[in-house]
């Protein structure tokens, strides 16, 4: 056991969000996503965590989908995690932290204090953030589980609230009530009366006082992490958690199971700016704006409008005389909505989802990223497929094959060493190569640059599970 007298950050990073759609999706959802700069919102929780002189190497706790993506934006930063907790099913935000309480009191001590944190939450890091790290951290370690409230700027009726009891003389608050997200009148009047915070899903506590009201309050949650995590098995550089025990635990969060129960709860009070970024709208409002109150990313060009939001991946947007919209321009999908009705786009989704012609539009997108690099779908018709691939310097794909379809690459830059059974051939620019059907072949990069392909499929099924993986240097075969 390795003792720690730093903080030790716990980062939830396996959520799905559709409200920030097309943009986000189910492979590739909002939090690995660069909505607020050049880094995704995940790396930007990275960084507010790195501080050595405060904290540990951060636990990351995602689902398996999302492992590659979750190490590769860690390691542009130069980050290595204590360790990547793999949830083998959905079971709210209780069970994820009651597992990694499990993971960090076995590796560092039950007095080990954690800070929970959201990996899609846009913060600004001031000097009363600092503060409010302080005094969490002391209350935590005097035995209480503290909770940030965000000092409410606007009636939101999009966020929970929690009313602050009273002052315990050390910066924190006793905790009167949590208050379910309300409709604008009575989002209103909290405002108008005062002591209100939004709910900001922030937790700081030691591991030893979290998981003995875990095992007080919700036994079935707590039972189930800690079989999970003594059953837990290495897979690379991440751990799995054992699946049968996980998959007991109840669909419930940590607020329902813990927080909205325990007589050891703190309310920390702050007021830095701070949104979850839960809408599109909510974008808009924690994005700098111009003299007009637009904001724009990507190829844009406006005319005569005014507080609209405009997101571009590649096509060129145009937008002439219009207010109060949103316009999100992905490679395969647009949305088009007003402001004030940011919220519909999770309806919007699930209506796609329910029809198979369009359900994939809210899986993955046209471009899907991998370990090795990734590739994107150019065109597709009866019995072909040209996709561009993308090998990172060093990565090579599986070792595969194909039951159904022979494929052509073309090298477009860098150098490919191809494998066909057995036999190795290098190609570069310019250069291609036949892979019959059936055969047994691998791509790599050996190069120091992006190796980019054209790839051109044909064959009675083109799908992507037609995939024999036989080796495979990322544990997928």
């Amino acid at each position: 056991m390795t003792s720690t007298a730093t903080i030790v950050p716990v980062i939830l990073a396996g959520g799905q969000g559709t409200r920030l759609w097309p943009m986000s999706r189910a492979s590739r959802p909002k939090q690995f996503l660069p909505l607020m700069g050049v880094r995704s919102l995940y790396q930007e929780t990275l960084a507010r965590v790195s501080d050595p002189a405060r904290y540990a190497a951060p636990v990351i706790v995602t689902n398996a989908d999302y492992r590659f993506l979750v190490s590769e934006q860690a390691q542009e930063l130069g980050i290595t995690p204590t360790a990547v907790l793999l949830e083998p099913v959905a079971r709210n935000t209780a069970a994820a932290i009651a597992a990694a309480a499990e993971f960090v009191a076995g590796k560092f001590g039950a007095d080990a204090v954690l800070h929970v944190l959201a990996s899609d939450h846009a913060v600004t890091v001031d000097d009363n953030y600092r503060w409010s790290l302080d005094v969490a951290e002391a209350a935590s370690r005097a035995g209480r589980l503290v909770t940030f409230g965000i000092a409410p700027t606007a009636p939101e009726t999009g966020y929970g609230y929690i009313e602050a009891g009273a002052a315990t003389g050390d910066g924190a608050h006793a905790v009167a009530r949590f208050v379910e997200k309300p409709d604008l009148a009575r989002a209103e009047a909290m405002l108008a009366k005062g002591g209100y915070y939004w709910n900001s899903g922030t937790f700081m506590f030691a591991a030893g006082t979290f998981l003995a009201e875990t095992a007080s309050l919700a036994p079935e949650t707590g039972s189930a992490a800690k079989a999970a995590v003594a059953e837990a098995k290495a897979d690379l550089d991440f751990i799995r958690l054992d699946a049968d025990a996980f998959a007991t635990a109840p669909n419930i969060s940590v607020d329902y199971a813990i927080f909205e129960k325990s007589a050891k709860v703190a309310l920390v009070p702050v007021t830095y700016p701070w949104s979850d970024l839960g809408a599109w709208d909510a974008v808009w409002k924690a994005s700098p704006k111009d003299a007009a109150g637009n904001v724009t990313m990507g190829e844009v060009s406006l005319g005569n409008t005014r507080n609209a939001l405009v997101v571009t991946d590649k096509a060129h947007v145009v937008v002439e005389g219009l207010d109060d919209i949103i316009v999100i321009a992905s490679e395969d999908a647009i949305y088009v909505g007003r402001q004030s009705e940011a919220q519909k786009v999770g309806a919007a989704v699930k209506r796609l989802r329910a029809n198979p012609k369009t359900a994939t539009l809210t899986e993955i997108h046209k471009t899907a990223y991998r370990p090795w690099g990734g590739y994107s779908s150019v065109l597709h018709g009866e019995r072909f497929q040209v996709k561009r691939l993308f090998v990172k310097p060093g990565k090579k794909l599986s070792l595969q094959k194909h039951h159904h379809r022979a494929e052509h690459w073309v090298v477009v830059s860098g150098t490919a060493e191809v494998t066909i059974d057995g036999q190795v051939t290098m190609l570069t620019e310019n250069q291609s190569i036949y892979l019959p059907l059936g055969c047994v072949h691998r791509l790599a990069n050996p190069g120091k640059i992006l190796l980019e392909l054209v790839e051109v499929q044909t064959g009675s099924y083109l799908g992507e599970d037609d995939i024999v993986r036989i080796e495979d240097e990322f544990g997928r075969a």
